[in-house]
């Protein structure tokens, strides 16, 4: 029963959350809708180029269809808890040699822990958002994410980290439709952001500088250190290892006789190291701070399938160990640029057992 049901959608200015909101409202939920003012601050007038997530157009095109699916909508303040857990967070890992992933902190810590908090104090019964996922109940009992139905913009990967809580109050509408049919219901119900572009970039950061914003958070210039190879022979000066990330082969400002790629970095030496294609392969890692989903523990032996980025496709894979916070995984075949910092996402079918931070190899 949907009757008198209260659900607060996070609403981006996008077209996924505009149809989100207006779905749930077809189906009898009353439906409030809420943007999360995270980053910017109101005196900024920053208007992204493509329609960023967070910023103050996204509050102008939320609210305007807001006002024509005639449903309350508020802006809500969460920037201390998107400094603390997302900003805070990317800045620590960067300087510490890793490569984050800030949508998945902030979806666990600030768009479901934060915005779910305070929508249930004021009486609200689920919230919901428009990534492209489902949430279903397995027969464990359990909650867990699935793959929605469009392969292409399936968002399973970036929400593995939602807790058994988080999940029970949660409604992901878009994810029984693909990218195309989303935009027709949109041009159907008269949303004007029908065809307003997806996002792109990491919203805090709209021009990709990475190693700019860091510098202005920190107030602290990147220190410069040296290209080694795994030998540590010095092949040459790099410009601060936030600038690099494994497998990365462009952009090093080194000219070799044959193309290198970063495999390693090491900032307890501010030293980056260089390798051929093939040392960019591994066959294993080992990842921490395990969230469990689908199942409350792993199982040494336990074939999975695993996903190490956002865009990789899952290979197959074993689960070799299993510590109290830690696992290990051995890949049927070497997989590219396993990255510290991404997360590892194991799947069973389409499904999502669990995962955590990768952390080496």
């Amino acid at each position: 029963m949907t009757k008198n049901k209260t659900v607060v959608v996070g609403m981006s200015g996008g077209v996924d959350s505009s149809v989100a909101a207006f779905l749930l409202k077809e189906q009898g939920y009353r439906v409030i809708g809420v943007t999360m003012q995270i980053w910017q601050k109101e005196s900024e007038e920053v208007l992204e180029a493509e329609g960023g997530c967070c910023g103050l157009s996204a509050v102008e095109d939320a609210r305007r269809v807001a006002a024509q699916l005639d449903i309350p909508y508020y802006v809500m303040n969460f920037r201390e808890e998107f400094q603390k857990h997302v900003i805070d967070y990317f800045v620590k890992e960067y300087r510490q040699g890793r490569t984050p992933n800030p949508c998945i902190a902030c979806n666990r810590y600030v768009k479901w822990e934060s915005l779910l908090n305070k929508s249930l104090a004021l009486g609200a019964d689920y919230i919901a958002t428009g990534h492209y996922a489902k949430v279903c109940q397995l027969e464990n009992g359990r909650y867990t994410v699935c793959h929605s139905e469009s392969d292409g913009k399936d968002q399973t990967y970036a929400l593995y980290n939602l807790t058994q809580e988080q999940l029970r109050h949660t409604l992901f509408p878009v994810g029984e439709f693909d990218k195309k049919e989303i935009r027709k219901i949109a041009e159907e119900a008269g949303l004007k952001v029908a065809h307003k572009p997806d996002s792109q970039e990491i919203c805090f950061v709209p021009d990709g500088d990475y190693t700019a914003f860091i510098e202005r958070e920190t107030g602290k210039k990147e220190v410069p250190g040296n290209f080694v190879d795994s030998e540590g022979t010095i092949l040459g000066k790099h410009r601060g290892i936030s600038h690099y990330t494994v497998g990365q082969r462009k952009g090093l400002g080194i000219a070799f006789g044959e193309p290198v790629f970063v495999t390693e970095i090491r900032p307890e030496t501010d030293e980056v190291v260089l390798g051929k294609s093939e040392d960019v392969f591994t066959g294993r890692l080992v990842a921490e701070h395990i969230n469990y989903m689908a199942v409350d523990k792993f199982e040494p032996g336990q074939k999975v399938m695993a996903k190490i980025r956002y865009s990789h496709a899952g290979a197959p894979a074993t689960i070799e160990t299993v510590e109290e916070d830690r696992f290990s995984l051995v890949f049927d075949e070497p997989v590219r640029a396993v990255t510290p910092g991404q997360a590892a996402v194991l799947y069973d079918g389409n499904y999502v057992l669990g995962g955590g931070t990768i952390v080496g190899r």
